[in-house]
């Protein structure tokens, strides 16, 4: 049977395999799909999951969970030699090793990229995992609390200040998302007011969400300023050293909560492949997604998603490639897996095409705005349409039942704002009270008599012992050298 190897569970490497599992037939290829993670992680959900809107579980899919067909290995890909068609697999724990393939799909996706801005490696956090979101929401509400506790000055105004760096979707949608929590929460919070929280966009362009029209971004500012929330255009950050944001325009503050969502970029294991990258860091590839060395195909090697140069043919791409979004990863998974299915029966191939359908995002709980061609929506029924897409694209009917049951729970119920900031530390409450045995203390010598014998000096305290020679319960007795 040919082996099938998928390197990366994201968006693209999961729905090839996903797919792959309907299409081909028993005992027609045998399937492993690697990535470090278990699961796939639905990015678009991650601003509401910051938000304390979606459950952080509810936002990924267990590949062993919905991949049953499919060898599913929890561990890295850290080099892949095509010549050979080896792949070195190697785990968190254990010995690596090397696997054997006959065809491979690269889908290793992207991570946040960054610039080497002092302060930002040790302060700031990504928005590109689970993990990352569910550490954001946690900070923002231990952060209220904290806050509630001091009068008003400096620590407080770090406390409720919050930076978002990069004002592409993701930016802005993480940016409301919060903006609409934080004044979810005054209400629980007598103490403080909106005035006391601050919120700052950063932005190094003339404009926020490229993906929208000028008329509907202009729209999204007004609405984001109404709000209490600031965005500085045309800035650049310079320092968050210690949080202490200095801004291109002069301005400084300081902030408990940075998040960077400025940009992202292939993963570098990628070099760790013999495979062709061009000037950014991605693999070529040709429209059918066989991955190609200046205009030759590299037979039995297949790429998408993030991590590959898609040329764009409805010529609306930027620089001619096709953006890295879900929109695209999730269609050429499945295109993938078409053409790898036809390409083992000795059938032609056809090649990616998508007409981008739009964009929409969610800013906060009732407010959003969607853009297709010329048509805008705004407001509650954008959001409505953002909700809707997203509930209808998220992969399987478990996990569609789960977020939508989560958004129906919130309708009445509200957001859960219970702060599990320590499950970073979930041994911090045994440690501080678990027992541990008492050192050992050591007995200073007793002083021997002048004259006597040097070994004659026994030890400070004894156990007192009767006639016999037994020892006797209780205190032990002291005792001198001259005994």
């Amino acid at each position: 049977m040919p082996k099938i190897l998928i390197v990366g569970g994201g968006y693209a490497g999961f729905y090839t395999a996903w797919k792959l599992e309907k299409w081909l037939r028993a005992g027609e290829a045998e399937v492993t799909i690697v990535d470090p993670l278990p699961y796939m992680t639905y990015q678009p959900f991650l601003p509401e999951v910051a938000s304390g809107s979606i459950e952080p579980r509810h936002a990924i899919v267990s590949l062993r969970r919905h991949l049953k067909k499919t060898n599913v290995v929890t561990a890295k890909v850290t080099k892949v030699d095509h010549a050979s068609k080896t792949a070195t697999i190697t785990p968190e724990v254990g010995d690596a090793w090397t696997m054997e393939y006959d065809q491979i799909v690269m889908t290793a996706g992207a991570v946040s990229r960054t610039f080497p801005i002092p302060g930002v490696a040790d302060e700031a956090i990504g928005l590109k995992t689970i993990e990352e979101a569910a550490a954001i929401r946690d900070k923002l509400l231990t952060n209220f609390q904290k806050a509630a506790n001091l009068p008003a000055g400096p620590e407080r105004d770090r406390l409720l200040t919050v930076v978002v760096v990069g004002g592409g979707f993701a930016g802005i949608e993480v940016f409301a998302e919060l903006r609409s929590f934080a004044s979810d929460l005054l209400k629980y919070y007598p103490q403080l007011t909106i005035d006391d929280t601050h919120f700052h966009l950063v932005e190094a362009m003339g404009r926020i969400m490229p993906e929208v029209s000028l008329e509907t971004s202009h729209w999204v500012l007004k609405n984001l300023a109404e709000r209490a929330a600031t965005v500085h255009l045309d800035t650049q950050l310079q320092s968050a050293v210690g949080g202490l944001i200095e801004l291109s325009t002069g301005e400084s503050f300081e902030s408990d909560l940075i998040v960077w969502t400025a940009g992202v970029m292939a993963n570098p294991m990628v070099r760790s492949t013999d495979f062709p990258l061009e000037q950014r860091g991605r693999i070529t590839v040709q429209p059918d997604l066989r991955i190609v060395d200046e205009g030759v195909v590299v037979e039995g090697a297949w790429a998408c998603g993030d991590v590959a140069a898609t040329p764009d043919l409805t010529g609306k791409g930027v620089g001619g490639f096709c953006v890295p979004n879900a929109q695209h990863a999730v269609r050429m998974g499945k295109q993938l897996a078409k053409n790898l299915v036809a390409d083992l029966r000795g059938e032609g191939t056809k090649d990616y095409r998508h007409d981008n359908l739009g964009a929409v995002a969610g800013l906060g709980i009732g407010i959003g705005v969607f853009q297709s061609g010329k048509f805008a929506m705004k407001g509650f029924p954008a959001w409505a349409a953002h909700r809707g897409y997203h509930g209808m694209a998220m992969p399987s009917f478990e996990r569609k039942f789960r977020v939508v049951g989560g958004w129906w729970n919130n309708f009445w119920l509200g957001r859960d704002i219970a702060s599990l900031d320590n499950r970073e530390r979930p041994r911090a409450a045994f440690e501080e009270f678990a027992s541990r045995p008492k050192p050992a203390a050591e007995a200073p010598a007793a002083t021997p008599e002048v004259g006597a014998p040097a070994d004659a000096a026994g030890p400070a305290y004894a156990n007192p012992t009767d006639a016999k020679g037994e020892a006797v319960k209780g205190e032990p007795a002291k005792v001198t050298a001259s005994e």
